[in-house]
């Protein structure tokens, strides 16, 4: 790789690399915002809600998710490190590896649902055109193409691909989609049903679209460390997300009312059926999925070096591109919507534990909180898991297994949203907990002095 790209660890990012401004994260958050698995979240909000309780929800938990986002975008801008890494200072270096396994875990999943998307997209597009599918070649190529994005870096990938041309390629793609399912759509009609009650809440549905958000969190850092300034970071990142976040998931709900498709695999079909101007439009957001591909694939590797700093990290990106087109090939999509759930319930909390921490240590960690943590702070994993405890008591997610043993603790179930609460309780506490921890780490100072 040349100089303007290279791999670069879990060291802090030098100023000479610190490049992308506030126009590179609107345009990067903004890519990774848009995808055939956000838009069919729309499908899962209706018709249990109304059109309007459904896209109250959805302005509801984007604005929050992504207030979330930028956050976490400002704190790896500040830090300068990934994100595994920057857990080290709120949780200490060894408790960062619970969550580091966690989020290898997700970015994995994620670049294994992307690849399978990516594949539909492109076989209902070779199928139309030359009456072959062929998923399983597609499969491997776009396989592919992520393993070399992955190669780029953020540096490369914003400014080699991004800004050249996969930004407008999308912006194409997603205009007519949406006069796709708006030229089918009795708005009127949609706006005046009632919702019908049932999965799920109104509630419900705003965690569903903070979940989709706030996974991107654990990940803010691996990118935004490469930014000029804290301000352009958190900017870029919130509002990069936040409109195509409303934008997709709004669409979603169009196409389930007007086209009757209601999961992201039928979706490329429905679109290729079209013809014409809509084959264009599905080959150019079929690229562009390679683009949440890339980022997962990246970040895996990044949260990796965690664990084992001196592995190369572009072996590490060959391994994980590897491990995600092998479980595309053999897995298929099905329901991924307890999946996000469960990712909301473990890292809506923990960045409430970093946010907190972060804040009471001057809203800057020097490299010495990062690199000169204990072993574990034991404060900070407690405060993590009272709100992980409390989301799934008021909204138990996850396998049966695991939703049968909370049953045993009489859950909540409650209407509203599970999120937001147990981000809250896991602040306070470690609020609490990093001040108290401040103050007794200052102690042998002061009497020193």
């Amino acid at each position: 790789m040349s100089s303007e790209t290279p791999p670069w660890g879990i060291e802090p990012v030098p100023d000479r690399l610190r490049v992308l401004g506030f126009l590179d994260s609107t345009l990067l958050w903004g890519n990774l915002s848009v995808s055939l698995l956000v838009i069919v979240i729309g499908a899962l909000l209706v018709p249990a809600l109304s059109l309007r309780d459904a896209l109250l929800a959805i302005v509801v938990g984007a604005v929050a998710g992504s207030t979330l986002l930028a956050a976490a975008a400002l704190i790896g801008a500040d830090g300068r490190v990934p994100g595994m890494v920057l857990l080290r200072a709120p949780l200490g270096k060894q408790g960062s590896y619970g969550p580091t396994v966690l989020n290898i875990a997700q970015n994995l999943g994620w670049s294994t649902f992307e690849l399978i998307i990516i594949a539909t997209a492109a076989g209902a597009l070779s199928k139309h055109l030359f009456g072959w599918q062929g998923t399983w070649f597609w499969t491997i190529v776009f396989g592919a193409i992520s393993w070399g994005l992955g190669l780029l870096g953020p540096i490369g990938f914003v400014r080699r691909y991004l800004r050249k041309f996969a930004s407008w390629a999308l912006i194409f793609a997603m205009a007519y989609l949406t006069y796709w399912a708006i030229e089918k759509s009795k708005l009127h009609a949609f706006w005046a049903a009632p919702g019908r009650g049932g999965f799920p809440t109104f509630g419900q549905a705003i965690d569903l679209v903070i979940a989709s958000v706030v996974s991107w969190t654990p990940l803010a850092a691996d990118y935004t460390r490469f930014s000029r300034s804290r301000r352009g970071a958190f900017w870029g990142a919130g509002i990069g997300y936040l409109f195509p976040t409303i934008w997709c998931i709004g669409l979603g709900i169009l196409v389930v009312l007007a086209r009757g498709i209601a999961d992201a695999q039928s979706l490329p079909a429905g679109v290729a059926a079209a013809g014409g101007v809509a084959l264009v439009a599905l080959a150019a957001i079929t690229i562009d999925e390679s683009e949440k591909a890339f980022a997962d694939i990246y970040s895996t590797a990044v949260s990796i070096q965690n664990l084992l700093p001196r592995v190369s990290q572009r072996l590490l990106i060959t391994l994980v591109s590897a491990a995600a087109t092998g479980l595309a090939l053999a897995l298929d999509l099905g329901n991924y919507q307890n999946f996000l759930y469960l990712l909301g319930s473990f890292f809506v909390p923990l960045f409430g534990v970093l946010l907190a921490d972060w804040l009471v240590a001057g809203a800057h960690y020097r490299e010495q909180d990062v690199f000169g943590a204990p072993a574990f702070r034991f404060e900070q994993i407690a405060a993590w898991v009272v709100g992980f405890c409390l989301y799934q008591w008021l909204s138990p997610v996850g396998p049966n297994w695991w939703t049968k043993l909370v049953a045993h603790t009489h859950p909540g179930y409650v209407s509203f949203t599970a999120s937001l609460p147990a981000f809250g309780a896991s602040f306070a506490l470690a609020a609490a907990g990093a001040f108290v921890y401040r103050r007794v780490r200052s102690r042998p100072a002061i009497a020193e002095a």
